[in-house]
């Protein structure tokens, strides 16, 4: 239970901080500025999803973690990892293409692997996972 509540007060600290950092901004904002807040709030959507579905089980009675919830991150840690590869090489072909600043394609690859990760979490938890 206590892991549960984390979820929702990191994600409630992570809503605070952009929340604060959105409206003491002054400069303009730009599209890839919206597009950044867009993609944290994806990822603070999926984690309360997860601090949902955890809380909801604990409710029920059930173990947070079974056999299929660990088959399931396991491969979903797999295949992140390895679409996050091409993902870092794509960052590094932009790099060279364009004149970014270097914490901005930071921020777009560690935010673009978050996505991949949630992606990838939502096939394999709604498709299942094959016994090898």
């Amino acid at each position: 239970m206590k892991k549960t509540m984390i979820i929702f007060i990191v994600a409630a600290v992570i809503l605070v901080t952009t929340g604060f950092w959105f409206f003491t901004s002054r400069s303009a904002f730009k599209p890839a500025d919206l597009v950044m807040y867009g993609v944290i709030i994806v990822v603070v959507g999926f984690a309360l999803f997860l601090g949902y579905k955890r809380l909801t089980s604990v409710k029920k009675g059930e173990p947070v973690e079974d056999e299929l919830s660990k088959k399931v991150l396991q491969k979903t840690a797999a295949l992140s990892y390895y679409i996050s590869l091409y993902l870092w090489l794509a960052v590094m072909y932009v790099s060279d293409k364009r004149d970014y600043e270097t914490h901005v394609l930071l921020a777009a690859g560690i935010l673009g692997m978050a996505v991949v990760y949630a992606i990838c979490w939502l096939v394999y938890n709604f498709r299942g996972v094959r016994n090898d």
